[in-house]
């Protein structure tokens, strides 16, 4: 995948062809990995079988957008990639909170890397189906899968030393009108909390929000 102000016509063969077998994998093999992925929970698998793309591996990963995975693009991690991210994460090697914040840093890295290629660097906080922008947005369901995908891919890279990448998260009361809503979550391993990592909330190149799950379902 190269850089450019669009999806390149490769990315849409490929995301496109990846996702027709997906769909053949699903029916023929409930859901079968490809040889290369990662390892992961049901609930998280249930993240890529429901639009039927592949779970990311260790090389690459579908990125999501266009609400709800409408629209899609393979980011294929190049060993350029692979530097960046490992120089972010090892400035959080010291303690859990500093974890956290270098998983904010290596999301704002996945915003600014594919922003120019699939043209979310116009995208808002909160976009839903209300703005009319859906090619150059997420929703909360996209930006639960990929960043969920790029903790897993992180995970997979050995570049988590507190965390495991937990299952996906669930907030909406309409008695109280709070709003449906989705999120990736982290597990600290010493303690068992839960901690969201929410990057709908937030506009091009802003830290996603990270603070508990008991805390999060309590917000709008």
């Amino acid at each position: 995948m190269r850089n450019g102000g669009s999806p390149t016509p490769r990315g849409r063969r490929r995301a496109r062809f990846a996702s027709a077998l997906a769909g053949l994998a699903i029916a023929l093999g409930g859901g079968a990995q490809t040889a290369n992925a990662i390892e992961m929970s049901p609930a998280i698998a249930e993240l890529y079988s429901t639009v039927s793309i592949f779970p990311p591996s260790a090389r690459s990963m579908t990125v999501c957008y266009g609400f709800v995975c409408r629209r899609r693009e393979i980011l294929d991690f190049t060993s350029a990639d692979r530097n960046a991210l490992t120089q972010v994460m090892a400035a959080g090697r010291a303690s859990a909170a500093a974890e956290r914040a270098a998983v904010q840093k290596a999301v704002i890295w996945f915003d600014r890397r594919m922003g120019p290629v699939i043209g979310t660097n116009q995208r808002v906080a909160k976009a839903d189906f209300r703005y009319f922008d859906a090619k150059h947005n997420y929703d909360c369901w996209d930006t639960t899968r990929n960043t969920t995908s790029l903790l897993l891919v992180l995970q997979e890279w050995r570049l988590l030393k507190y965390h495991v990448v937990g299952d996906p998260h669930y907030r909406g009361n309409t008695l109280v009108l709070q709003t449906p809503h989705n999120t990736a979550v982290l597990v600290e391993r010493a303690s068992k909390v839960e901690w969201v990592v929410d990057l709908w909330p937030r506009g091009y190149l802003q830290p996603p929000d990270v603070m508990t799950v008991g805390k999060w379902v309590t917000e709008d």
